[in-house]
């Protein structure tokens, strides 16, 4: 092993141009911690674990990442305990939120950062296995003094990326040993284990949040295609594609010559605009046909094996129960990954007494998620709802406090119980709370504070006990710093705050619109089904309105559909008052863009990203 001061004269050199024999992402990973972090090599930093309040944040938010990956873990570690390995699993921050070790060598592995709460962070910790992966994005081995910190150049790593269905990195793999006497080729084995496991967790994730998609598996081996496949790809029922594993698909991205693209370039697509199927084709790539029936082309022509598993819902009827997520909070969400985070923190709240803060644009369903989490209580009494915006402000103290007999005149003469007392004993709900005037805001935090609340000309106040939720789509910050808003009121209200995504940022649209078109279809006792073309209009629209102009949309469709066929002609004109690409919009060049497309309007479609709805109304309107 090299001497600590030859291994600081060696980074110096680096970091001062000089040309290394080390691998690049060494190199590059050096250079980051001289400029960008600046990381001094001559001071020797002690590994650090996060305090223990800390990690326990860490792996609550980790814990499904952790749990479906378990089994995964447990093979690697069992495959590498016998050479002394330890495994780490890291978070997207760099902290360790699981841990597989030999108990015997516990106070060793704690000195080294080889531990459950170890922070690896390249800007923490300098180069390192984890570090690295984190940064790059891709597998690496930091071997002995390829480490940064000279209390590191003992220990032997290797690690690979964990991508979510969306292609955002959520976690490093890493297999360490706390000493290594070997050459750093050695770690090619290792290398490949961790990437391995890496993809197999990836699978795994994919296929417990798209239980309602179709799930297309890929692999170049017929052999692996049903127990490791190299890649693996959601679908939703119209076949846009929602998801796929990262790692394994990035190589056979590389093969089909889609250098450059990322996992989010794909999302959205059409299965049709990389591979020559459509989705009314996936069933004959179901487990059980030949693998001769079972070969899949690329659009670029190269041929590959697939294998093709149905939505849960549609083989084996509802999908189980998560545990601990109440039936209510998990029907808000058909596989979204934010959702999913959202529904298991509102889980959690739920059997709690704590004030939850629920934030979220105009119509994204924040009262939906508010009724869930009342839903959810085992004896959730009243749930009382209250939109502050749209009382009138010389009402809202009456509604919200109720008042006495001749309180006012034209009160009712036998006095009014107030909202906030109807609530007592279950749920209040107080959405748009950013517009309650600011005089009310006063005495809403003397009910929160003191659990009473004193009617409008009463005497005395009455007790109350009951659980408040609040939502608003503006910035309650910006409102507490322009003096809009009661700083003490906002932390009263904000124990906890759940954020919705917007709809035009979930992956299940599909699903959703599936749900709404159902509660319709019971609603108006008929049965509705969208056409190709309608779909793809709702699924390319960005939807300010969120689910409030979704159901709105599809009530106007299902109204104006014939025999239950909803079309393009069916949905509100605004879902196509977006302007199409430029080809569109202008008239010469659209007829160049059908001339070269055979006159087929389908495929001009298809090469714009439009729908045909619009190429024929941009025709008849030429015409």
């Amino acid at each position: 092993m090299v001497s600590t001061l030859s291994h600081i004269r060696e980074i110096e050199r680096v970091g001062m141009g000089a040309v290394s024999p080390r691998d690049a992402p060494v190199v590059q990973s050096w250079l980051r911690c001289l400029n960008d972090y600046k990381l001094d090599p001559t001071v020797a930093q002690e590994a650090y674990i996060v305090p223990e309040l800390k990690l326990r944040e860490h792996r609550e938010q980790a814990e499904e990442l952790i749990r479906i990956g378990r089994s995964g873990l447990e093979t690697l570690f069992n495959q590498i305990a016998e050479q002394n390995y330890v495994l780490l699993l890291s978070d997207a921050r760099g902290v360790t939120v699981d841990f597989m070790g030999d108990p015997t060598f516990d106070n060793q592995l704690r000195r080294a950062g080889l531990y459950l709460g170890s922070e690896w962070s390249e800007s923490r910790a300098g180069t390192c296995a984890v570090g690295a992966c984190l940064v790059s994005g891709e597998p690496v081995i930091i071997h002995q003094d390829d480490h940064f910190d000279t209390s590191h150049i003992g220990l032997t790593c290797t690690a690979a990326p964990v991508f979510d269905t969306l292609g955002d990195l959520t976690a490093v793999l890493d297999i360490s040993q706390l000493r290594s006497p070997t050459a750093k080729a050695s770690q090619q084995l290792a290398l490949h284990l961790v990437a391995s496991t890496a993809r197999r967790i990836e699978l795994a994730n994919l296929m417990t949040r798209t239980r309602n998609d179709w799930v297309l598996r890929l692999a170049r081996s017929p052999e692996f295609l049903d127990v490791d496949p190299d890649a693996a790809i959601a679908l939703d029922g119209s076949g846009r594609i929602t998801g796929m594993t990262h790692g394994g698909f990035g190589a056979l991205a590389r093969s089909m010559n889609l250098r450059g693209f990322s996992t989010r370039d794909f999302l959205g697509q059409s299965i049709s605009q990389v591979f020559d199927i459509d989705v009314d084709d996936l069933p004959r790539f179901m487990r059980g046909r030949p693998n001769g029936e079972r070969l899949i082309r690329a659009r670029n022509g190269l041929v590959l094996f697939a294998s093709a598993i149905a939505p849960a819902v549609s083989l084996r009827g509802p999908a189980a129960p998560e545990p601990r997520l109440p039936r209510v909070l998990r029907d808000l969400s058909g596989g979204d990954i934010a959702m999913e985070r959202v529904q298991a923190r509102a889980a959690k709240l739920s059997a709690r007494d704590i004030p939850i803060l629920i934030q979220g644009e105009t119509g994204s369903g924040k009262e939906f998620l508010a009724r869930a989490i009342h839903d959810s209580c085992a004896s959730p009494g009243s749930f009382v709802a209250v939109n502050c915006a749209a009382i009138p402000e010389h009402l809202i103290e009456s509604e919200l406090f109720g008042y006495v007999p001749g309180a006012f005149t034209g009160a009712n003469p036998k006095g009014k119980r107030g909202l906030i007392e109807e609530a007592s004993g279950g749920t209040l709900f107080l959405d748009e709370i950013g517009d309650m005037p600011l005089a009310l805001q006063s005495r809403l935090l003397r009910v929160l504070s003191e659990n009473e609340v004193q009617p409008v000309g009463a005497l005395k106040a009455r007790p109350v006990r009951l659980r408040v939720l609040s939502a608003s789509h503006r910035d309650l910050v910006e409102l507490v710093k322009e003096g809009r808003f009661r700083q003490d009121l906002y932390y009263r209200l904000n124990a906890a705050t759940l954020s919705l995504p917007p709809l035009r940022d979930r992956t299940d649209l599909g699903w959703l619109i599936g749900q709404l078109l159902g509660r319709i279809e019971k609603e108006n006792g008929e049965a509705y089904r969208l056409d190709k073309d309608a779909r793809a209009a709702l699924l390319s629209h960005a939807w300010p309105g969120n689910l409030r102009e979704l159901s709105n949309a599809l009530r106007v469709a299902a109204a104006l559909s014939d025999g239950g066929l909803v079309t393009p002609d069916c949905l509100p004109d605004h879902i196509f008052a977006v302007s199409a690409p430029a080809a569109v919009g202008d008239d010469g060049a659209l007829r160049r863009a059908l001339s070269e497309c055979g006159d087929n309007v389908s495929a001009l479609a298809r090469k714009l990203g439009v729908n045909r709805s619009t190429i024929h109304r941009r025709l008849k309107r030429l015409n």
